[in-house]
């Protein structure tokens, strides 16, 4: 049976938040957070990402030592990391609620119930995107700041931007889009514009089968009197 526009749009947004939580895995995952190059010797760059920090030299490869200390972490990198990993449980929950109450998997039979499920989907994965940009964002705003900071003298090699940050970026706006089609396909589902939360209570009741008349009639004791 093919899907109407609301279970089109519940599949969009499903699909954009699968796109953004697998891009935050990877973010997570990958340790060029920060980069740094070296005026004297152009042949070595140093990355530094949540979990590790590598050298990469063109002859001998790329060689990477995990941090020893979570509490010597900058305060930026420790919050990045709880953060990042709620993240992935967040939009894991979400994935799982909202495919659960897509129209075209007919999981349940219950119209408002699956609205539930995508309206709850949908909310899990706009917080999972908050919180894959805030620490991203962090990570970038400290190491702009390092970078613009007179205090260090201009000898000094300063950190930039790494590549992990745009994908971050691009994770949390995949995130962030497909929670808002998933809450949108709620809103959808409701042609009265109502909560899915009240939609049982604010439902019609059922009308009762009109029973069938066979064409006879009783008098009350009251018309039996009247008519006498």
């Amino acid at each position: 049976m093919a899907c109407s526009f609301r279970g089109r749009v519940q599949v969009g947004g499903l699909l954009l938040s699968v796109l953004g939580w697998v891009c935050s895995c990877v973010n997570t995952i990958l340790p060029q957070w920060k980069t740094l190059s070296l005026d004297l010797n152009e042949m070595e760059t140093w990355i530094s990402g949540l979990w590790e920090a590598c050298v990469s030299q063109e002859e001998a490869g790329t060689v990477c030592k995990a941090f020893e200390s979570f509490l010597s972490l900058p305060q930026e990198l420790q919050v990045a990391r709880i953060l990042m990993v709620a993240s992935h449980g967040l939009g894991l929950l979400g994935l799982l609620l909202s495919g659960c109450g897509l129209e075209c998997s007919r999981f349940c039979g219950s119209r408002v119930f699956q609205m539930r499920l995508c309206l709850l989907g949908g909310t899990l994965e706009a917080s999972a995107s908050v919180t894959t940009l805030f620490p991203v964002s962090w990570v970038a705003y400290a190491t702009l700041q390092d970078f613009w900071d007179d205090s260090i003298p201009e000898i000094v090699p300063r950190w930039e931007f790494g590549d992990a940050l745009f994908l971050g970026w691009a994770a949390g706006l995949f995130l962030a889009l497909g929670g808002l089609l998933l809450i949108l396909s709620a809103c959808l589902g409701n042609e009265d514009g109502c909560s899915p939360w009240m939609a049982e209570a604010t439902a019609p009741p059922a009308c009762a089968p009109p029973e069938e008349f066979d064409g006879s009639f009783h008098l009350t004791p009251r018309l039996m009197n009247q008519v006498i």
